[in-house]
């Protein structure tokens, strides 16, 4: 619905305003190119490119209004333009005014972590619709925002401010009641401000590792950005009054006490935090006597001085951690029993291309898995490793234009656990593709070249090599692209399907999928 600008301005600092703060806005872009009549602009600084030079093509599209950082060489008469300290930072206040402040209508529960979120997002999401709850979500890999669940055609897990105000306000046009988010930590931190106006009632933190040192500078500023969703939790004393009527429950987090960084986080909110442990660790839930297996997990879940025995389908013992912290969340977040969710455990569904196994009659095991980080290959090698009946062979990358750092750490964990590496692209972006695997390369240098290490950039052909080198009885594991349905080039995106390209190598090589 359109907006009277001025009322779009609280809690945005405008060093200057000029023109019509009157103007009647119908929508918001920082795209120039999805400006539509009455849109306001945001100009974006850029790493490539000045969201400035745009504003006249903006304009001429029929933009109302400008936002803007610095001086401006002209202005036009009789449009408004904001001048502020952050274009991008003002994107958020001013989009959550624009769509009502959806998430104070909503519950919402935000899930961070280097590993784990899309899968805790997803069980989530899946536990509340098994309750008869009405949620939607959105997470790197899929969302549903009033429309059914559909995929994520972004390599982005968080969106910009005025998208991830527009979904939630779809939800709760569509009568949600519960919002489930991914937190990145790019959405969390206050340079780009992407979830700052979203109001999170349950805060749960996976775990923190090595991973995009690239944005965040160190290690502590990527830990101290992922604990602004804790912080968050300060802001509101208590869930939100939903159109269900449910009495108002305080607002609480989770945390994986098995991480060192538990105390961190929980610390970061005055709100109560509950913890859980699949690895004998104190804490308020505990995951005992855990057997996995090809195709999921048992185990016990101890809490309250109870013991309730529990079993998910959910191939992956790391996956216990994903399930205990959604179990935590759902069941706190609408005041019910913990011990009366896990009968429900066994029905929740893996996320697509997360441990997803690809058979076409072949005699190896082919897994699509997204691991693509140090910690992720230290949760999902050794397990496989134990069961292996036979040999392990792996494909993977490391994406270009990121964290350097963890490349010769992804070759030597790989290099520990299976014995065929091949290296291939995965998100080579702006950098020379075989100059970046070799980067993995040097971190097994004991690998022997031709015969149990290749670097072969193209993706399905490295998929083939690993193919016909698999024998009777080997897993042969795709890593790092998991979902996604490109591949990023410095000067093109290829559409790409690993799961798909996998059927079709196996076809090709005379396996035909089972029906």
């Amino acid at each position: 619905m359109p907006a009277c600008l001025r009322d779009l301005l609280h809690g945005v600092d405008v060093l200057e305003a000029r023109g019509p703060l009157d103007a009647e806005i119908t929508s918001l872009a920082y795209d120039s190119r999805q400006v539509t009549p009455g849109a306001l602009f945001f100009a974006l600084p850029g790493l490539h490119a000045d969201g400035r030079a745009f504003i006249a093509q903006a304009l001429a599209a029929g933009a109302r209004a400008i936002v803007h950082e610095g001086e401006l060489e002209t202005y036009q008469e009789g449009l408004a333009y904001l001048r502020v300290e952050s274009s991008r930072r003002s994107m958020s206040p001013i989009a959550s005014a624009f769509h009502g402040q959806p998430s104070r209508s909503l519950g919402v529960i935000g899930v961070t972590g280097t590993e784990g979120k899309s899968t805790t997002v997803y069980l989530i999401w899946q536990l509340l619709g098994l309750l008869g709850k009405e949620a939607g979500f959105f997470s790197t890999v899929n969302s549903d925002t009033g429309e059914g669940e559909k995929p994520n055609p972004e390599h982005q897990t968080t969106p910009e401010a005025p998208a991830v105000q527009r979904m939630l306000s779809q939800m709760v046009q569509a009568g949600y009641g519960y919002a489930v988010v991914e937190s990145s930590s790019h959405g969390l931190s206050p340079r780009l401000n992407r979830l700052g106006d979203v109001a999170f009632d349950v805060g749960v933190f996976m775990n923190v590792t090595h991973e995009h040192l690239e944005f965040h500078g160190s290690w502590e500023q990527y830990r101290d950005d992922k604990a602004n969703l804790f912080r968050a939790l300060d802001s509101h004393s208590h869930l939100k009054s939903l159109a269900s009527g449910q009495a108002e429950l305080p607002s609480f987090g989770v945390v994986c006490a098995d991480d060192p960084s538990a105390p961190y986080f929980a610390q970061a909110t005055g709100k109560r935090v509950l913890s859980f442990s699949t690895k004998g660790r104190k804490a308020d839930f505990q995951a005992l006597d855990i057997h996995s297996d090809e195709a999921g997990a048992s185990f016990v879940i101890l809490a309250e001085g109870r013991k309730c025995p529990a079993r998910i389908e959910l191939p992956g013992a790391f996956n216990v951690d994903n399930a205990l912290a959604a179990l935590i969340a759902v069941s706190g977040i609408l005041g019910q029993d913990w011990a009366g969710l896990v009968p429900l455990l066994p029905r929740l569904r893996p996320v697509l291309g997360r441990m997803t196994r690809v058979s076409a009659g072949q005699p190896f095991e082919v897994i699509v898995d997204y691991a693509h980080t140090p910690s992720s290959f230290q949760a999902v090698f050794p397990p496989l490793r134990a069961r292996a009946p036979g040999r392990m062979l792996c494909v993977f990358g490391s994406g270009g234009e990121r964290d350097v750092e963890k490349r010769p750490q992804q070759g030597r964990i790989a290099a520990d656990y299976f014995d065929v590496v091949i290296l291939s692209d995965e998100d080579p972006r702006g950098e020379d593709p075989t100059e970046l695997l070799e980067m993995i390369a040097a971190g097994c240098p004991e690998k022997r070249r031709g015969e149990e290490l290749f670097v072969i950039p193209d993706r399905p052909t490295a998929i083939r090599k690993a193919f016909e080198l698999a024998q009777p009885g080997d897993i042969v594991m795709l890593l790092g692209k998991g979902h996604e349905n490109s591949i990023i080039y410095r000067n093109e995106t290829r559409p790409y399907d690993e799961i798909g390209c996998a059927l079709s190598v196996l076809a090709s090589l005379g396996y035909k999928e089972k029906a």
